[in-house]
């Protein structure tokens, strides 16, 4: 237990030498100077809090010498809250009600209200920051309000290896970049260039400390909560918002509490333990809520083993997840650099853990003792198997067993630790004259990894010699930029990856992809056999002389020996003053595009809309707005709308990307019809499934909707972040009442919503849905929209409603 220091500030200042030297040596290693100050003579005597504070004025983080860490706020607002409540909170609570705008105030009912925050700081990967940044500009506000950076890691595609890819990149990126660059020093905001690492693993280095609220444009924002952070990912309007100053808006989360007992030991890894959540709660099961894990077993798991287990839970749908403060947290921080922030984080540690007696909405259990390793898919990140398993489940389902290639690294599973237990394996090939039978790639997660894992020998001498090659600090074949050219597209094969998400087609572009996901160390071993039907902890490899011998469970230390080596510098600071700078958009770009304020709401209901298509089964972002090749144009909103809905199955004919004109009776892309409609003055509306917009936070998949002249989109549910992104940009997003209403909808209905003019919190809308055969049904459509979103409906999106409030 730490001690509990925080007490302090609450003693006052002319008390007993006796009363405050018992309590000081019962629990407090407070400076021995603060003690003399507070206890001094006469103009010498100061508050004892007082004194405190000015100790205890620590910055977030290097790069923001004049940014402090507030546990006092945090402190504050916990306190008044848990008197309102009068109850225990979790450490989800604490955190998320630490930052509340209105502490005393704001209505607070876990899955029900919303609540105003004030996150600390906001972090943006560079495929997301264009958008974000394009709407920052027409917001005409002069500097951030928060403490903001940009991340450099998802446009440079893997190819021949890292010097390579980076150098390609650079030149192909040339005006993004600069573009990135320019608006950062702008507005203040810290540019990490291209080969830095993975935002996300930038963020575990030098950003994230327990207690923060960080929002950043990514789905896997989450990862922050390996250190204790509540980390969430967002849209780039949301983090418009932020940066603005504006209090941003979530629906107060429900609580899953994932117990741990046990220890994690030999094959089996922190990955396994979300592998295992996944199957547990699929992959909408977290949907609303934060999923906290607390319990003996925590402190089995290293900081940055913590980050891998909080970075995939976005593939349940969680608002994000966290770990409580312990000694593990405190020891990454300071071999990161930031003691300070640990001696303080000690000093609150109450504030960092959940309240004994907390109660959670959910409550899973799992003893790691008896945890065995998993491996997650095809298709889809929660579809679990235990490895000894899987090769007779692929061989039951007609999936290939031969592993084409073993991809290690991502935001997910590229630590220190991660890297160090993968080349425990493949030492144990290479000492018995084997290399990969697969091919085998390793993504860094930072140049500083990178820098370390080379001095250390894991790159050239390990993983190099077993036939892996090193990419480039970056995003990679996790997000699709990868050049692939071992098989052709439609080829069925399988890869086994470290990564976080396996939607069909996500890795390469080959919907015939059988893609699956577990730790670093199983996809060495799968890689070096060369097959599914492989199982490390029992089976038998043939070294080169013949001989028959078993992998021994692998090992890595957590952190360096040596520290860590941080690599080249790759940081620009954002000027004091960059008023003077200019940000500049070619009108002849195809690569940017400012930005025109969407049109209002015409005042009253939308009538006779068009069925665009109705989607069947799963339908992701990937779905909705294709990464890959299409990253080019993430900062150009009519490029990039003509990816809009090219993966998503049409329900009427069971094809992808062919849908039917009803003005011109034939059929054709999905973006050229919504824009053959868009130009004929036809609105239209998306039908789609369960669960739909899961995946990114890429808020392209609102955007291009909207820009293409779509409406609302009616389905099933929703994933959190697209249904925000949608309002945000002025877009109906519709539930039916009655799920089945779904089967009801035909692919040539139009569609009017009505009960606009009365449009409320809590009351449902109406779709009146005419069929062609001449008769009509009235539906009716839930909705989720408080007052400000209403607001922002009206005014055409959240970032029109902004402006009329300046």
């Amino acid at each position: 237990m730490f001690p509990y220091q925080r007490d302090f500030r609450y003693i006052f200042s002319f008390c007993s030498f006796c009363f405050i030297s018992k309590r000081f040596s019962k629990k407090s290693k407070i400076d021995t100077n603060i003690f003399k100050l507070a206890l001094g003579h006469g103009a010498r005597r100061l508050h004892v809090s007082a004194a405190y504070r000015a100790k205890a004025k620590v910055s977030m983080s290097r790069f923001e010498p004049t940014s402090f860490v507030n546990y006092e706020r945090l402190q504050s607002n916990i306190d008044i809250v848990r008197k309102r409540l009068n109850r225990p909170l979790t450490l989800s609570e604490k955190i998320v009600y630490g930052h509340l705008d209105d502490p005393h105030n704001q209505e607070i009912d876990r899955g029900r209200t919303y609540l105003r925050l004030r996150p600390d700081r906001v972090a943006m990967q560079d495929a997301t920051a264009q958008m974000a940044m394009l709407q920052f500009i027409s917001s005409g506000l002069p500097k951030v309000a928060v403490p903001s950076t940009i991340h450099c890691d998802h446009l440079i595609e893997a190819q021949t290896g890292g010097v390579q890819d980076l150098a390609r990149a650079k030149e192909v990126n040339q005006e993004v970049y600069k573009f990135l660059s320019s608006a950062g020093a702008k507005y203040g905001v810290g540019f990490w260039k291209p080969g830095s690492g993975i935002i996300h693993q930038i963020i575990l280095e030098n950003y994230a400390y327990p207690g923060v609220m960080l929002i950043g444009t990514d789905s896997h924002t989450p990862n922050g909560g390996g250190l204790g952070s509540i980390c969430i990912g967002v849209g780039g309007a949301d983090a418009v918002d932020v940066m603005a100053g504006i209090a941003w808006e979530l629906k107060c989360p429900k609580v899953i509490g994932v117990k741990l007992t046990g220890t994690l030991s030999g094959w089996t890894s922190p990955k396994d333990v979300i592998l295992k959540v996944a199957g547990i709660l699929t992959v909408k099961g977290g949907t609303g809520a934060i999923v906290e894990y607390h319990g003996p077993g925590v402190d089995s798991i290293s900081c940055t083993g913590m980050a891998t287990i909080c970075n995939m839970g976005a593939e349940i749908g969680a608002t994000t997840s966290v770990f409580p403060y312990n000694h593990r947290m405190r020891t990454y921080l300071e071999k990161t650099g930031r003691g300070q922030i640990a001696a303080l984080a000690d000093e609150y540690s109450d504030s960092l853990v959940p309240d004994e007696g907390c109660e959670y909405d959910e409550l899973i259990e799992l003893n790691l003792d008896q945890l065995k390793p998993h491996i997650n898919g095809p298709f889809t990140p929660d579809l679990a198997h235990p490895v000894s398993e899987v090769g007779a489940i692929a061989e039951k389902n007609g999936w290939p067993l031969e592993v084409k290639v073993g991809l290690i690294g991502s935001c997910t599973n590229s630590s220190y630790e991660d890297m160090g237990r993968a080349a425990s394996v493949a030492k144990q090939a290479l000492d018995k004259g084997l290399t990969c039978k697969a091919q085998f790639t390793v993504t860094p997660g930072s140049e500083q990894i990178r820098a370390t894992i080379e001095r250390d020998g894991y790159v050239s001498v390990i993983l190099g010699d077993v036939g892996g090659v090193v990419l480039a600090n970056a995003c990679g074949p996790c997000i699709g930029q990868w050049d692939r050219q071992d098989v052709k597209k439609g080829e069925k094969n399988t890869i086994v990856t470290s990564f976080n998400r396996n939607f069909t087609a996500r890795n390469d572009a080959n919907p015939a992809t059988h893609a699956f996901v577990t730790s670093p160390e199983i996809v060495t071993a799968l890689a070096i056999a060369g097959t599914l039907n492989f199982n490390p902890e029992t089976d038998y490899l043939t070294a080169a002389n013949g001989e028959k011998f078993k992998l021994d469970p692998p090992n890595g230390d957590e952190l360096p020996a040596k520290d860590f080596d941080p690599g080249q510098d790759t940081y620009q600071h954002p000027p004091p003053d960059g008023s003077s700078v200019k940000v500049d958009v070619s009108p002849t770009s195809n690569r940017l595009q400012l930005l025109e304020p969407f049109g209002k709401w015409c005042g009253g209901d939308l009538e006779d809309m068009k069925v665009l298509i109705k989607v069947k089964g799963k339908c992701t972002t990937d779905h909705i707005s294709a990464a890959g090749p299409w990253l080019k144009f993430r900062g150009h909103l009519d490029n990039i709308s003509n990816n809009m809905l090219i993966g998503a199955v049409n329900s009427e004919n069971d094809a992808i990307n062919k849908i039917k004109n009803y003005l011109t009776g034939e059929y054709g892309q999905v973006p050229d019809v919504a824009r053959h409609y868009k130009a004929n003055s036809v609105s239209w509306v998306v039908v789609g499934d369960d669960n739909y917009g899961e995946g990114s936070s890429r808020e392209h998949a609102a955007l291009e909707p909207r820009h293409l002249g779509g409406k609302a989109i009616i389905v099933k549910s929703f994933a959190r972040i697209h249904e925000t992104n949608l309002k945000k940009q002025g877009v109906l997003p519709l539930t039916f009442s009655n799920p089945s209403d779904y089967d009801k909808i035909r692919p040539d209905d139009t569609i009017s919503i009505r009960g606009l003019k009365t449009f409320a919190p809590g009351k449902p809308l109406t779709a009146l849905v005419k069929h062609s055969d001449g008769s009509e049904e009235a539906l009716e459509l839930n909705h989720t929209f408080n007052e400000t979103q209403i607001e922002w409906f009206q005014a055409g999106s959240a970032l029109n409603r902004m402006k009329e409030l300046q």
